[in-house]
């Protein structure tokens, strides 16, 4: 059988890092955290955290990477789990080779992805949280298979992990289990070199965080940051997973 190669799209700052210790739990699954990362920083020269470690440890070259992408898996696994930020896809990248790919779609409220992001890097664009790339990629990717991929709303989702987890294992063709839902706590060899940066809580994660609302005021400044993405949030939102 062909392996499930498993593209999650997602902004920064949503529960994408604690969705790949899931899948990389089950045993049968291997996982990519953010393949264009490097590639990306490279060509933007934009000043993230740990920008030359990223770019070094990395392959800046986006032709390799989609090439690795749909190259054969890991290990021989039978999915392949590949932990995308949408805004890492930049408009000069050919997109021919997503048509090989499972396309899955994690959205967060936009305000709520704001204020966690401003914690680690107070500038910030709409472009940097990636949800009006996120709609892009994903009417492109509805228009390459001809069916509408799926989408699940990070607060829903942790409200019933279990639920959706199963529910998203049975679109996908694929058996759930249990151990999907809780992992040892810790670093992996398959975390990105910007971990010591942002992954201060899922390293001490042992499964999803209980659902919490969150705070949906944002600074004055970045308000025209949420009044441009909003509409396209609200879109996906439409088509999530129930």
């Amino acid at each position: 059988m062909m392996p499930l190669r498993l593209a999650m799209w997602s902004g920064p700052r949503n529960v994408s890092t604690a969705m790949m210790r899931a899948w990389e739990n089950r045993g049968d699954c291997a996982v990519v955290d953010e393949p264009l990362y490097a590639h990306y920083l490279a060509y933007t020269g934009l000043d993230h955290p740990g920008r030359e470690e990223i770019i070094a440890a990395g392959e800046a070259d986006w032709r390799k990477v989609a090439a690795r992408l749909v190259g054969p898996v890991p290990q021989g696994k039978a999915i392949w789990y590949q932990k995308h930020m949408t805004h890492h896809l930049l408009p000069h990248i050919g997109r021919e080779w997503l048509r090989t790919l499972t396309h899955v779609f994690l959205i967060r409220d936009p305000r709520e992805v704001l204020n966690s992001y401003i914690r680690s890097r107070p500038s910030v664009t709409a472009e940097d949280i990636g949800v009006l790339q996120q709609l892009d990629i994903f009417e492109f990717v509805k228009q390459l298979s001809e069916r509408t991929p799926t989408v699940i709303d990070a607060g829903e989702f942790l409200k019933a992990p279990e639920a959706q987890l199963r529910a998203l294992c049975e679109r996908l063709g694929v058996g759930f289990t249990p151990r999907m839902l809780s992992w040892p706590a810790g670093p992996r060899d398959s975390d990105g070199a910007w971990a010591p940066y942002w992954y201060e809580a899922v390293l001490r994660s042992t499964g999803f965080e209980p659902y919490r609302a969150r705070e949906h005021r944002v600074p004055a400044a970045h308000q025209q940051v949420v009044d441009t993405v909003m509409p396209a949030f609200e879109m996906l939102w439409e088509q999530r997973l129930r």
